[in-house]
């Protein structure tokens, strides 16, 4: 069965306890994770995982605590002896910064380097992303402060569906990338220019008809984050909890 891991629930400021907002999905055929968190072979190897087991790689949109640790994450894995190739999939915009970023970083005289296999997705609403018998991951573009996307899976053997909406004001694109899902992962931030409170985040679960609410990407270090609960269950009846880092759900 099909797990999510939060590897990471903080907003751009991690702290000991909350790293970067960052996601792991663990099947049969796929081991997928959704953006790159300040040290993602840490934090795969304190979930269990060999990072060179990873299979795909979705990066939502090129900011530094969305994207900067991508690097390293390619180093490590190739001075740990990975060979099998990896999938990375983004919009151009994201794509074209991390393939500038690596060039910098003069990563074609690496030697026996892995094969990198890029997937440029269009700014789309539903895009596919990965379709096959374990799951249907699409892509819609939501309103951040550059170009976003959010995600929906679908899991064929369950019949469940997990929504994220990853950085994004509150939009109709989310409440339509999330109708009727099981699971709604939102950030809530706070209300500002591209981004959303959780108040906002209830609201839109509310749109969307989803079964349950859950918070993430808010703040850390003095920031009290229960309050947020009471806040989303102004505008969503619906249950809402806060993301935890290592965090665990089965679909």
């Amino acid at each position: 069965m099909p797990k999510l891991i939060f590897l990471g629930t903080s907003n751009a400021i991690p702290n000991e306890h909350r790293d970067n907002t960052h996601m792991l999905l663990v099947g049969e055929q796929h081991i997928l994770m959704v953006d790159c968190g300040t040290n993602p072979l840490i934090r795969l190897q304190k979930a269990g995982l060999d990072v060179n087991s990873l299979t795909d790689l979705v990066l939502t949109h090129f900011h530094p605590d969305h994207v900067g640790a991508a690097p390293a994450l390619l180093m490590d894995s190739w001075l740990l002896g990975r060979r099998q190739p990896l999938n990375i999939y983004g919009l151009d915009y994201t794509l074209d910064r991390l393939i500038g970023m690596m060039n910098f970083y003069d990563w074609k005289s690496w030697p026996n380097f892995f094969p990198v296999n890029f997937h440029r997705l269009p700014e789309v609403e539903s895009s596919p992303v990965i379709v096959d018998q374990e799951l249907k991951m699409v892509a819609s573009p939501v309103h951040h402060l550059l170009p976003t996307i959010g995600l929906r899976v679908e899991f064929p053997a369950s019949g469940k569906v997990l929504a994220y909406s990853c950085d994004t004001e509150p939009c109709d694109e989310v409440a339509r990338l999330a109708a009727g899902a099981d699971v709604l992962i939102h950030e809530a931030t706070g209300a500002s220019l591209g981004h959303s409170s959780a108040a906002q985040a209830g609201a839109i679960a509310r749109q969307a008809g989803v079964g349950q609410l859950i918070l993430i990407h808010f703040p850390t270090g003095d920031f009290d984050p229960q309050p947020l609960l009471a806040q989303a269950n102004q505008t969503f009846h619906g249950p809402v909890s806060l993301a935890e880092d290592f965090m665990e759900m089965l679909f």
